[in-house]
């Protein structure tokens, strides 16, 4: 199975993608799959949250799924344009989002999220556990954004903040950004039953029917 990326930036990016999500979990996977002259990186993360990043370039087979920390490894050794990324682990166990029927709800400051993100990692030391923060807190609704593109707005849960932060998503260049001289933002997008929170370097995407399992 090889990967080729179009440049060492993306080779750094997705690496970085891929250290994160061995940081959160080590015993993650990351699936990979390659459309046109892309590849798209998708991982499950602690808060019931899926993390993804894309990057330039190309793979063979066009969807596999492969341990994170194995894929670490070949990311920061094999230093060949055609990257060994070693064998598939066998079909993702979960569900991934539609890659089409988004409309954008609306763009929020990244410095609002970020001051919430603070908020919630505050009440999570002082009442979360060995086990990490409560449910109570992790299912709390932190914002609502409202726009023509979700009937009845979208509401973001606080694990969908912990899950942008702990991916390195928000907080300084991992932000987005809007037109020069704005304040970074991070766009909101919805179907009828999911979310997905675009920031400069990744997303974050969760459902939004919550009696659906994100994972069987």
């Amino acid at each position: 199975m090889t990967l080729r990326l179009a440049d060492t930036s993306e080779r750094d990016d997705l690496g970085a993608f891929t250290a994160r999500v061995v940081r959160l979990d080590q015993a993650g996977q990351v699936r990979l799959r390659a459309s046109a002259d892309r590849v798209t990186a998708w991982a499950a993360t602690p808060f019931d949250v899926l993390a993804t990043r894309s990057v330039r370039g190309v793979m063979e087979p066009d969807d596999v799924t492969v341990d994170a920390t194995a894929l670490l490894t070949a990311l920061a050794v094999d230093r060949s344009e055609a990257i060994d990324i070693g064998p598939g682990f066998g079909l993702w166990a979960g569900e991934l989002p539609p890659e089409e029927g988004w409309s954008l709800v609306d763009d929020v400051p990244a410095d609002e999220l970020e001051r919430l993100t603070e908020r919630g990692l505050a009440l999570a030391r002082e009442h979360g556990s060995a086990h990490g923060p409560p449910s109570s807190l992790l299912d709390q609704t932190v914002l609502t954004v409202s726009g023509s593109g979700a009937r009845g707005g979208v509401k973001v849960p606080m694990r969908a903040l912990f899950a942008l932060s702990g991916m390195g998503f928000l907080g300084g260049a991992d932000t987005g950004a809007g037109p020069e001289g704005e304040a970074p933002f991070v766009r909101i997008s919805a179907t009828g039953s999911w979310m997905r929170l675009d920031a400069r370097f990744g997303a974050v995407v969760r459902r939004r029917i919550t009696s659906l399992p994100l994972f069987t």
